[in-house]
């Protein structure tokens, strides 16, 4: 009799991470594509007063519109940053770290599309960039899941949270409680090897009889001075 195989927790965890990284990058393609068609460039709209207004910015550099004269090196290190995710993916069995990569990932790659697919060549293309609060630069969907992603490592390794799901502190206690175990078995203590005391005549140890010339109370007449006295009467 046979039984459907289930996928294991690490394929189940690369797909959620897979899944999270698709949606941000679809999410991020989609507005983009709103805001081109809505606004012109420098355009703005009000969207809780001067707070959050959106507004169409073309970026030729990283994040956050810095470093606008190394596109090219920009795009090369989202690539590097999306193939080493894929990779550390495969050892993830955590959800929260499924969903922290994915969002790393999604939003490298979304930005990555603009860089590779848009004006004025590929690996030089400029970011759309629409969402702009207060004196913070202008961003989008994908910087934010970069960002959130960022966040969310350091609070899992605050947190002790490993790639597998364990936390830090479960194997230090394991780890100890293995340190123990070993101490205590037979054979490893300091004691161990040790001879035992020579055995004093009659099968009594050394330690049982005691020093040789101890006199014992009661003992100041021998056997011979008692016969002696007998004579005596």
């Amino acid at each position: 009799m046979t039984t459907a195989r289930t996928p294991g927790p690490r394929r189940q965890r690369y797909l959620l991470l897979v899944l999270v990284a698709l949606t941000a990058v679809g999410l991020d393609l989609l507005t983009k594509e709103w805001v081109l068609a809505t606004f012109r460039e420098g355009e703005r709209l009000d969207v809780i007063g001067e707070i959050v207004q959106f507004t169409l910015v073309f970026n030729t550099g990283a994040a956050f519109s810095m470093g606008t004269d190394y596109t090219w090196v920009f795009s090369t290190i989202a690539t590097v940053v999306v193939c080493v995710i894929a990779y550390i993916g495969l050892r993830v069995r955590s959800a929260w770290w499924a969903v922290t990569l994915g969002l790393m990932m999604g939003g490298a790659a979304g930005n990555l599309v603009d860089r590779i697919f848009r004006e004025p060549e590929p690996f030089h293309g400029a970011v759309v960039d629409f969402i702009k609060v207060m004196d913070f630069p202008v961003f989008n969907i994908a910087d934010s899941c970069v960002v959130v992603g960022a966040c969310l490592v350091v609070a899992l390794t605050f947190k002790g949270l490993e790639l597998d799901g364990s936390l830090v502190s479960e194997a230090a206690d394991g780890k100890g409680g293995a340190d123990t175990a070993d101490a205590a078995e037979p054979g490893t203590g300091p004691q161990a090897g040790a001879e035992p005391d020579a055995a004093a005549p009659g099968g009594a140890t050394a330690a049982d009889t005691g020093p040789a010339t101890a006199d014992r109370p009661g003992d100041d007449t021998g056997p011979d001075d008692t016969t002696t006295e007998g004579k005596g009467q």
